[in-house]
């Protein structure tokens, strides 16, 4: 099936092709309704007709019946026998008519006995008349008289007989309408069924083209089919995908780059430093040592910072795409804590986990750099002998977990800005603790990808004071995040 030039033109294809079912049942509906209403028309017209000209009849045979009479009574009467032409030739034009409009064999049957039944009586008041013949005359005009009126109640039944058919007519046609309006509204539904399923297949191509940009998925070609708006659109996606591929190779050549050209004077630096400390270039005094020393710790620490910045490019890029699983998330807490063990002995501290069942939906590999930067940071800062908790449980449709520390904690200036990248603090435990001030930030950054939230609790009442970190997560991820991912 093709596609017109454009999408709105095909949503009005697609709207003509629904309607055309439909509208040819209302044409159909139409034509039946206008049918039945002729036939209506045309039989309660000759219904009404020949009703009207029965009753006519039955007045006229009951006109003659009186003159047929005055008659025998005084039979040369010329004015009573020119009323009786009158009447006779009356009676025949309506009979005439009754028969051409008569729709029943039964009422031509009946119109044919009152004519033979007048006739019979004309002729019998066409004779010399005597007395004795009043009786015969009587009963010739009764005669008439019970066909006329059997006419009538003929008549009476031929138009209740065919106001029956009407509205037996009536019902088969509405059945049929019924089944018409049934088949066209299935035959419409059918068609909109797959007409959607033709309409919707450039959108979801095109849905599936921005998910695939929305993953970083630059490598297959964006491909869309339908009209020549949507296949346009399609490459104007593609040509943003070829555009964000160059930006992503020169962003990774960029890092690639400098990660290399700051790390190799950097290596010669920290080669030099160490033949200087090792005493290679002659006997070093005391003051040269310190200097020595102080250069090698810090061509050390702007290697880390190095490593922790392009770390933290890599980690920012990931947290905009989600693989989300079902995470057993006291296990993993318990495994994060496990990898924490050498730091610890190393250091005197007690690190304690109290975990419940707690099941999430998430990205197991973002949920474990959310934790490991917690429990690191607070090894980190905790002073030697100090104490760790981290304690994982469910409230309501959320899973909560708390790492609290024994060290200087989070100062209250420093809440709102700990989470920002390079925001190392200024509280300060027991020795020199540095940092790039990045752990935080990318925690806060995967976190947020699961459309939880992380924060710093007050120490309230608490004896110990120290560090308080609260990550709040939603057990099932929102229907919008699991869409983006």
């Amino acid at each position: 099936m093709g596609y017109p030039r454009s999408f709105v033109g095909m949503l009005l294809a697609g709207f003509l092709l629904i309607t055309l079912p439909l509208i040819a049942a209302l044409l159909y509906s139409a034509w039946k309704t206008d049918e039945l209403a002729v036939q209506s028309r045309s039989a309660v017209h000759s219904a009404a007709q020949a009703s009207r000209a029965s009753r006519m009849l039955v007045n006229r045979t009951a006109s003659i019946e009186r003159l047929a009479l005055q008659m025998a009574l005084f039979p040369n009467d010329p004015r009573l026998i020119e009323e009786y032409e009158k009447l006779r030739a009356s009676v025949r034009d309506i009979a005439g008519e009754l028969t051409g409009i008569a729709p029943d064999h039964a009422q031509r049957v009946a119109v044919t006995r009152t004519l033979e039944q007048e006739a019979a009586l004309s002729q019998a008041l066409a004779g010399p008349m005597r007395p004795r013949d009043a009786p015969r005359i009587r009963t010739l005009t009764a005669r008439l008289a019970e066909e006329a009126y059997e006419l009538a109640a003929i008549s009476d039944r031929v138009a209740d007989r065919e106001v029956a058919r009407l509205r037996a007519n009536a019902e088969s046609v509405q059945r049929r309408l019924i089944l018409i309006v049934l088949f066209g509204t299935a035959a419409a539904l059918a068609i909109a069924l797959m007409l959607s399923r033709h309409i919707s297949r450039p959108i979801s191509e095109i849905d599936d083209s921005i998910r695939q940009l929305g993953e970083a998925d630059f490598t297959r070609e964006i491909a869309v089919r339908g009209p020549a708006d949507m296949r346009s659109l399609g490459e104007r996606l593609d040509w943003l995908r070829r555009r964000l591929a160059e930006v992503e190779e020169e962003r990774n050549r960029f890092l690639r780059h400098l990660s290399h050209e700051l790390k190799t004077p950097l290596t010669a630096l920290r080669e030099g430093t160490e033949l200087l400390n090792d005493g290679i270039g002659g006997p070093l005094g005391d003051a040269q040592r310190q200097v020595v020393s102080i250069m090698r710790e810090n061509s050390i620490e702007l290697q880390r910072l190095i490593e922790d910045l392009l770390d933290y490019q890599r980690a920012v890029h990931a947290a905009a795409t989600l693989a989300p699983r079902p995470v057993a998330l006291d296990s993993l807490a318990r495994e994060v804590v496990h990898g924490h063990e050498l730091a610890v002995r190393s250091k005197g501290q007690h690190l304690a986990v109290d975990a419940a069942r707690v099941s999430v939906e998430g990205d197991p590999d973002k949920l474990r750099a959310i934790l490991d930067n917690l429990v690191g940071n607070a090894v980190k800062f905790t002073p030697a002998g100090g104490s760790i908790s981290v304690s994982v449980r469910a409230e309501g449709d959320e899973a909560m977990v708390d790492v609290i520390d024994s060290g200087p904690g989070v100062p209250a200036a420093e809440k709102d800005v700990i989470f920002d990248s390079f925001s190392r603090g200024g509280a300060r435990g027991a020795g020199r603790v540095r940092g790039t001030g990045l752990g935080l930030a990318i925690a806060r950054e995967f976190v947020e990808a699961h459309g939880g939230q992380i924060s710093v609790i007050d120490a309230g009442t608490r004896a110990s004071g120290g560090g308080h970190f609260r990550v709040t997560l939603p057990r099932r991820i929102s229907p919008r995040l699991a869409a983006a991912a």
